[in-house]
């Protein structure tokens, strides 16, 4: 199998049109091959811009974020770019192309101007429609430039603008403003052409929180666009423009949508329209954030889903069971007719059932309900501009509902999917199946906890540890390199704390969302390292090296010695089960101790990454910094001999995990983490400090088979507890769902929270033997580590060099493990009697295996015995 191209790309940037540089950096990712030990020794770059060819030869092994060759692109350019790579072998590949054309750069490109209805009264706003005709000149191709204060859809001669969701999406817009570009020249005619903008709340404006703000980033929508020909505009959003209302009656992000139904015309986007106007447009200042042309691919539709079953309730409600816990919405597959007046259709939304009834507690203050009046067409009604978290949906005003009446449109920040595992064990292939429907539910436009209930915010510690699952799932590049620019911008607000939200919203009387808390505020550390690792863009770490250093010099509040200052209240291991069911903040492990091991860790990484970037004397402050500290840590938290002062699982997981044991004491460290794991009898008695690294932790010294029975419990607490319970996605706590079928009484109480989910990176990289050995994947680790009941594994990650794939299978006694490396990287390989580097290619390894005669490793029992029923099934 030749050597080939599979995918040219301009920086991070999903499809390369409507780029936001002058100079974009070029990737190429290859296809899978069998030719062995491939790596490229130059690569050829064509280019064709204003109808000049021009052509660059390189002598480089580099495929990732090379220089742009060229000179500078202005807005509006479009350029044709072929790259060609050719081996140590002197054979080449194929041309690949790509297509990329530039947005706006500069405000000096923008004619239009920020327009809206009459001043909104108090309350929520109702959406509301903009219009203008204008006419065609030219026939060349046309672009439409277009954003919002709020969010926004566009029509052309009745005809929807692109394919994007809930656009612009969520900034700090105070900040950051991200605007659309669109090729709209199949929708335009000749003659007059109609162009309509749908504008409503959305983020900008909704209430956001418990009890919630409303009005954060203004109180007046708008819609801000323009229309070009060949770089010419042809229509700008201006005060000529007509204001009209529209079918919506509300839509707020919590509450739902109404619309009514005998409100739609269909024509009213045309020439033909006869819906007519309330009055002209109000023109708003021109927003003061910088506008920008994101890389980050638009949420859009990814599937859609059909229900399983109806149920009707004992108290005769009609439910629909889609059998899967997503984030999207409904639509109307039916013509619905009114039986009597001011009949409405309403669809409640919820996670679960509770005594066989729609199960709403968890919403809390959202009403999570679509609602549509009657009386005008139905057929593909459905929810415009928010969106709900639900497995059922509860139907009334209408009688005869069966499953073909209603789709579920599932929706999500549209990236592209990277990596995946399965096993030979079926619960391990649904926690991880889990964990992929969690974060897709959860990307829509920002890293969200959670997308139900009055919260759905961009909560920077529950990335923060998941973030490493994330970047092996998805590519993530673009969308969490985006975020992670409005961390910085609203930790400067904040005088360099990172706020534990992003964006930020303020939280009455105190505002608490800019208190500093170990991590989450370590997002601004650990995050960037995470994608460098994950992507090797060193650009996007030098970004946010400012904002590390922000955090650490002025955010972090430090007692006289350096550590946490305890009049700092924090988080600490959040959600640790053995926490009071609503103080999940108050679990066993000491807060400070948790914040204090997090601070060595971020200061460690601080100084690694000031290496990388060439800023050697701050690195050097950095390390020294953090060895003082380390040190104190072993005068203030650890015995002599290793014991901690704090005897929990993840005050071990973060002290081994963070080195903050000397060689001597590692032995009763680890022992004793050993012997706890035993003594809670393999449940996780960890939260969101230690989740993410204890199973690594046992597996990296010596207690492998523990970690495997850890993962493998069935019994609460435990990952495998809510797959038992049918879970489809993974719940905030971890009985979410009591045995008996009741809901957690805690308030927090979601059924999709992705942070737990991050021991799939666990089951990536150590159940699987699939890690980055070098930063973007250059080089791979490939090291399973078969154990428990697991009897083979298949692990596999389109890198942005392309696909490596581990695939093992144990058998009598002998392992078989099939590799699969792409072009232009390699892989370091450790099996039983094996450690070798191999290149590109298609390998077999066949090594000794046998089961281990300790398992399952036995639990210790207390003097009246064991303290609980053990579940534990092979």
């Amino acid at each position: 199998m030749a050597v080939s191209i599979a995918q040219v790309i301009a920086e991070h940037h999903h499809d390369g049109f409507g780029l936001f540089t002058t100079t974009p950096r070029l990737s190429w990712r290859f296809n899978a091959t069998t030719v062995r030990d491939w790596k490229q020794a130059s690569y050829e770059v064509r280019i064709l811009r204003n109808g000049q060819d021009e052509s660059y030869h390189i002598v480089s092994p580099e495929s990732i974020l090379v220089p742009w060759p060229s000179s500078p692109l202005a807005s509006r350019e479009r350029a044709s770019i072929e790259v060609r790579a050719t081996g140590r072998d002197g054979q080449s590949t194929e041309w690949a192309s790509l297509s990329v054309e530039v947005a706006l750069l500069y405000r000096s490109d923008w004619s239009a101007q920020l327009i809206s209805g009459p001043p909104p009264g108090p309350g929520p706003k109702r959406p509301f429609r903009l219009r203008r005709t204008f006419r065609r000149t030219g026939t060349g191709p046309a672009r439409l430039y277009a954003t919002a204060h709020g969010v926004y859809e566009v029509e052309i001669n009745g005809r929807r603008v692109g394919d994007h969701l809930l656009a612009p999406g969520w900034q700090s817009y105070q900040h950051r403003l991200h605007y659309q570009t669109y090729d709209v020249t199949s929708l335009l005619q000749e003659g007059d052409n109609v162009i309509g903008a749908h504008i409503a709340e959305g983020w900008f404006a909704t209430r956001l929180g418990r009890p919630g703000v409303a009005n954060i980033w203004g109180n007046r929508l708008g819609f801000l666009g323009q229309v070009e020909i060949e770089g010419e505009v042809v229509c700008a959003s201006d005060a000529s423009w007509e204001h009209l209302e529209g079918p919506l009656i509300s839509s707020e992000l919590y509450n739902g949508e109404f619309c009514d139904s005998n409100l739609e015309d269909p024509t009213w986007s045309t020439t033909s329209a006869t819906t007519q106007a309330k009055g002209r447009a109000h023109v708003l200042p021109f927003p003061t954030a910088e506008l920008i042309a994101p890389e980050v691919a638009p949420v859009r539709q990814v599937m859609e889903l059909k229900a399983k079953m109806v149920i009707t309730t004992p108290s005769g409600k009609k439910i629909l069971d889609f059998g899967q816990n997503f984030v999207g919405w409904l639509r109307v597959e039916k013509i619905i007719v009114s039986m009597s007046d001011n009949r409405d259709l309403i669809i409640r939304h919820a996670e679960v059932m509770e005594h066989e009834e729609l199960g709403t507690r968890p919403l809390r203050t959202a009403k999570c309900q679509y609602t549509l009046k009657l009386g005008g067409p139905t057929r593909n009604a459905q929810t415009r501009f928010t969106f709900y978290g639900f497995r059922f949906a509860e139907i009334t005003g209408y009688d005869d509902v069966c499953v073909d009446d209603f789709t579920g449109v599932v929706i999500s920040s549209d990236l592209r999917r990277t990596g995946g595992f399965e096993s030979s064990h079926a619960m391990l292939n649904k926690l991880h199946a889990n964990t992929v429907w969690s974060m897709r539910g959860n990307f829509v436009s920002v890293p969200t906890d959670c997308p139900q209930r009055d919260e759905r915010l961009g909560w920077t510690g529950d990335l923060q540890v998941f973030a490493p699952t994330a970047n092996f799932l998805y590519d993530t590049a673009a969308f969490l390199g985006s975020w992670m620019r409005d961390v910085e911008a609203e930790q400067r607000d904040a005088g360099g704390v990172v706020p534990v939200i992003v964006p930020n919203i303020p939280k009455p009387p105190d505002n608490r969302q800019n208190r500093p808390m170990a991590i989450w505020a370590d997002c601004a550390v650990i995050t960037p390292w995470d994608l460098y690792n994950a992507f090797g863009d060193k650009t996007q770490l030098a970004t946010q090296w400012e904002s590390m250093r922000l955090w650490l010099d002025l955010g972090v509040p430090r007692d006289e010695k350096g550590f946490y200052s305890t009049k700092s209240p924090q988080y600490g291991d959040w959600l640790d089960p053995r926490a009071p069911v609503n103080m999940p903040g108050n679990g066993p492990t000491d807060n400070f101790m948790v914040a204090n091991a997090y601070l060595i860790h971020t200061t460690d990484l601080a100084g690694k990454v000031g290496r990388i970037l060439g800023k050697a004397e701050a690195a050097e402050r950095y390390e020294i910094d953090a060895a003082r500290l380390r040190d104190l840590f072993r005068d203030e938290y650890v015995t002599k001999a290793g014991r901690l002062a704090c005897d929990t699982q993840t005050s071990y997981a973060l002290a081994l995990r963070f080195g903050l044991f000397d060689d001597k004491q590692m032995a009763t460290a680890c022992g004793r983490l050993g012997y706890l794991t035993r003594w809670e009898q393999f449940k996780i008695t960890t939260g969101f400090a230690g989740t993410p690294m204890i199973l690594k932790v046992l597996a990296d010294n010596g207690m492998l088979n523990l970690a495997y029975r850890m993962l493998q419990e069935r019994d609460h607490p435990s990952w495998l507890y809510p797959v038992g319970m049918g879970a489809t996605t993974i719940w905030e706590r971890w009985n979410s769902m009591l045995p008996d079928g009741t809901i957690n009484p805690g308030q927090m109480t979601s059924f999709n929270h992705y942070a737990l989910g991050s021991v799939c990176a666990f089951m990536h990289n150590v159940v699987g033997g699939l890690s980055p050995a070098l930063p973007g994947w250059k080089k791979a680790l490939v090291k399973p580590q078969p154990g428990g009941t697991v009897r083979s594994a298949r692990t596999w990650f389109d890198s942005p060099y392309g696909p490596y794939e581990v695939d093992w299978r144990c058998e009598g006694s002998k392992m078989t493990t099939r590799l699969r490396v792409p072009p232009n990287a390699e892989a370091r390989v450790v099996l039983e009697g094996i450690d070798q580097e191999v290149g590109s290619g298609e390998y077999v390894f066949e090594t000794l295996w046998e089961t281990d005669p300790e398992w399952p490793p036995s639990h210790i029992a207390g003097p009246q015995g064991d303290q609980y029923e053990n579940y534990f099934v092979a």
